[in-house]
C-alpha cells in the first residue's frame, strides 16, 4: 500500500498521481493520511485517486515535527503502508528524515522521479549540484520519500469513485519544545511558483536597470511575472530570492518561460525545465539553454526584445 502525506492540499493532490500510478502497478492501494484541523473534505482525494483517507483526530494547533513523526508513524503501523511518498517542502523536509530513522529505514529526498523496476521502489535524485542523477533502490520496508511541487501533474475529478475514510485517534507523546512564533515571511508579493507565464533574466543583462526591457515584456503577458538566475540573486543581488529560478531556488512550471540573456547551466535547467514551452533568447548559438528550448531566438537581448515587444503590442492591437 501507498500512503500519501502533506500538509498542503495540492502537494498532495500531486503526489497523489503518482502514488496512484505505483499502486496499480503493484497492485495495492492508495491512503492520503489527513493530521490535525483541515479545509480539505476527505471526499476530495478520493474522488482524485485515493482508496482511502485516514483522519488522524488531533488537539493540534499548527505542525510540530515531534508530535507529527509520531502520529505518522502510528498510522503507519495501523495501515500497514509500505511505500510513503511526503512532499519536500520545509515541513516534510523536517518530518521525512525524523520518520525514517524512528522507523530504522531509509530515506530519499528530493526524488525527481519514483517507479517500479523489477519489482522494486526506485527513485531518481539530482546529486551534485545538477550534474548527475543518482538511481537510488531500498533494502528494506518501508520506503520513505521526499517529492519536491510541480512535479507530477494532480489527477482528473472523478465523481463516481468511492473510498474508505478512517477518523482515528493516533496516540503520541508530548514533545517538551514549544513553538513560540510563527512568523511569514516578507516578500514582494511574487509568487513565481504558481505563475502562468514568467520572463527570466539572467547574467547577460549589463546592468540592473536594463531589467525593465524584460518587465516591459511580462506586463504583455498573464500575471506580469519576473523570474531570474542564481547570478542576478545571489551574486549580484538585483534581485531578490522571491525571484530565483533554479535548483536552490524556486522551481517552476508556467505554460510558457521565456529565458533571457541566461546560459543554462544544469542547475537553472532543474528549476525549469518542466515548463509547458520554452522560449530561449542569448547570442551565444551555442548556450546550453538552447537544448532545453522549444523556440530559440540567438542575438542580442537589447535589439530581440524592443522588436519582440512592438511586435506583441501590434498583435494585440
Amino acid at each position: 500500500m501507498v500512503l500519501i502525506y502533506s500538509n498542503d492540499k495540492k502537494l498532495n493532490m500531486e503526489m497523489l498521481s503518482k502514488g496512484r500510478e505505483l499502486a496499480d502497478e503493484l497492485g495495492k492501494k492508495v491512503t492520503v493520511a489527513v493530521i490535525g484541523k483541515s479545509d480539505t473534505d476527505p471526499e476530495e482525494y478520493i474522488k482524485q485517486g485515493a482508496d482511502k483517507v485516514f483522519v488522524a483526530d488531533t488537539d493540534l494547533e499548527s505542525f510540530k515535527v515531534e508530535e507529527y513523526t509520531e502520529i505518522l508513524a502510528g498510522i503507519i503501523e495501523k495501515t500497514g503502508v509500505e511505500t510513503i511518498l511526503i512532499s519536500s517542502d520545509k515541513d516534510g523536509k523536517e518530518l521525512a528524515p525524523r520518520l525514517a530513522s524512528m522507523m530504522d529505514t531509509g530515506c530519499v529526498t528530493e526524488c525527481t522521479d519514483v517507479y517500479i523496476e523489477d519489482g522494486n521502489v526506485t527513485a531518481e535524485r539530482i546529486i551534485y549540484s545538477g550534474n548527475a542523477v543518482a538511481v537510488e533502490r531500498f533494502i528494506k520496508k518501508p520506503h520513505i520519500l521526499t517529492v519536491p511541487a510541480k512535479l507530477f501533474d494532480p489527477l482528473e475529478v472523478d465523481d463516481s469513485r468511492s473510498g474508505e475514510i478512517i477518523n482515528e485517534k493516533v496516540a503520541y507523546d508530548e514533545s517538551p519544545s514549544k513553538i513560540l512564533k510563527v512568523q511569514q515571511m516578507e516578500c514582494e508579493g511574487v509568487n513565481v511558483e504558481d505563475a502562468t507565464s514568467i520572463v527570466s533574466c539572467g547574467r547577460g543583462f549589463k546592468n540592473k536597470e536594463d531589467i525593465k526591457l524584460a518587465e516591459e515584456l511580462a506586463k504583455l503577458l498573464p500575471g506580469e511575472t519576473i523570474g531570474c538566475s542564481r547570478p542576478l540573486s545571489a551574486d549580484l543581488k538585483w534581485m531578490t530570492e522571491d525571484h530565483w529560478i533554479g535548483l536552490s531556488g524556486h522551481k517552476v512550471k508556467p505554460k510558457i518561460y521565456i529565458a533571457i540573456g541566461i546560459s543554462g547551466q544544469i542547475q537553472h535547467i532543474a528549476g525549469m525545465r518542466d515548463s509547458d514551452i520554452i522560449v530561449a533568447i542569448n547570442k551565444d548559438p551555442e548556450a546550453l539553454i538552447f537544448k532545453s528550448a522549444d523556440y530559440g531566438v540567438v542575438g542580442d537581448l537589447y535589439e530581440v526584445l524592443p522588436k519582440l515587444v512592438d511586435t506583441i503590442k501590434a498583435k494585440i492591437s
